[in-house]
């Protein structure tokens, strides 16, 4: 039982209105992290329609889902993930509006051409990716993805590539509490936790310089008090520890809290540094997965290779899921090189004609390397061959 390219090509062209109307509904209406309502309900519809059987708020989460098609024989489970989340004043500026549309649209292709298929497919919806949400870190641990035998996505981008690697993140408040006063009548009575906070900043300017040059230190202020004849009491900086590996992530955090405790001392104030969400972990493209993806996407007329190892990166929770089952991550292009990520621009071209044939395109790749991990027991073997070998050498 094989599926050809041509056929799942066929069924995402005959997807393709629906596929714009969903994505162009969720980009409309862009919702943020654990509040997208109206994106769930989108593609839920058109799964139930389709034929899915849909389980909504999984995990502990009221915007996740899981969509299920079984098939007449038992086989492996192969899941799309969908993201859906936009990013506060910018909106669907990473695109997650296509990853929505086209991860449905992939599997929808995929059970029409293919409809007596074994195993099972699943679309899980994965809210919360941005600013820390960890939407698959959650639904991990609330065992939404035990059994599933790989999971498959992509993402617009500026460029397009197999691979690319993505950088550990810690997501951390550093939070001072001093003690207030009149800012004009008797500063000297209180204690500045925004002082605290420019102390601290300028310890993480200083730092900067003598962390590897794969790592990123960067923050907002979340909380610089009330009012300025007040002597703040209470600030906070919310930042981001990044680096290549969770291990230099998790040194350089304890750096950043030494940074902490010398500003509050400093400043007469107290130093608090927690978690605002879980870690992401760097990620662990299947190889043969995404050799799999190119294949079938350069078929259709896609330019696409791996990514240099170097290359600029972000993160992402599904670097947690990768260190559990194997699963491809795939960058296609939607915008013109060099337009930033998390951008207006970006978020501008992820509602044009343009990114909507590309996220076609891209979910013509994903159904056909679902298909086949559904159909071929050796793809199969090879995949999980290789997330073991890995995965072995990384203990």
């Amino acid at each position: 039982m094989t599926v050809s390219l041509q056929m799942l090509a066929d069924e995402l062209a005959a997807l393709r209105p629906r596929l714009d109307e969903v994505s162009l509904g969720i980009h409309a209406r862009p919702e943020l992290k654990f509040a997208e309502y109206h994106a769930q309900q989108a593609l839920t519809d058109w799964l139930i329609e389709s034929g899915f059987t849909v389980s909504a708020g999984v995990g502990g989460l009221d915007t996740a889902f899981v969509a299920v098609h079984e098939g007449s024989a038992p086989g492996p489970y192969v899941a799309v993930l969908a993201e859906y989340d936009a990013l506060p004043g910018v909106g669907h500026g990473c695109g997650h509006n296509l990853i929505g549309a086209g991860g449905a649209a992939a599997a929808i292709g995929l059970v029409r051409a293919l409809p007596g298929h074994p195993g099972t497919v699943a679309v899980i919806g994965t809210p919360g990716e941005e600013t820390g949400g960890a939407g698959k870190v959650r639904l991990a641990e609330a065992g939404v993805f035990d059994g599933v035998d790989a999971a498959v996505m992509f993402h617009p981008s500026d460029r397009s590539v197999t691979t690319q690697h993505a950088l550990a993140a810690a997501h951390l408040r550093v939070a001072f509490a001093g003690l207030s006063a009149h800012a004009a009548k008797s500063p000297w009575e209180g204690r500045s936790a925004l002082a605290a906070v420019q102390v601290f900043l300028h310890a993480i300017d200083a730092l900067r310089q003598f962390v590897p040059p794969t790592a990123r230190l960067h923050g907002i202020v979340s909380d610089g008090g009330q009012a300025p004849n007040v002597v703040p009491a209470r600030a906070a900086v919310d930042l981001y520890v990044r680096d290549r590996t969770t291990a230099a992530a998790e040194a350089l955090v304890e750096r950043v809290r030494s940074a902490a405790e010398g500003a509050a001392l400093a400043t007469g104030t107290r130093a608090e540094v927690t978690e605002t969400g879980p870690l992401y972990a760097e990620r662990r493209d299947n190889p043969v997965l995404a050799a799999h993806f190119g294949a079938a996407v350069r078929a259709l007329g896609l330019d696409i290779a791996p990514d240099t190892p170097d290359a600029p990166a972000g993160s992402s929770d599904i670097g947690n899921l990768s260190q559990l089952l194997p699963v491809v991550h795939p960058y296609v292009q939607i915008a013109e090189a060099g337009t930033p990520a998390h951008s207006e621009a970006m978020r501008e071209a992820a509602a044009t004609p343009f990114a909507h044939d590309r996220a076609q395109l891209a979910a013509t790749g994903l159904a056909k390397v679902a298909a086949d991990l559904l159909t071929d027991p050796e793809l199969l073997a090879e995949v999980r061959a290789e997330f073991g070998a890995v995965s072995a050498a990384a203990r």
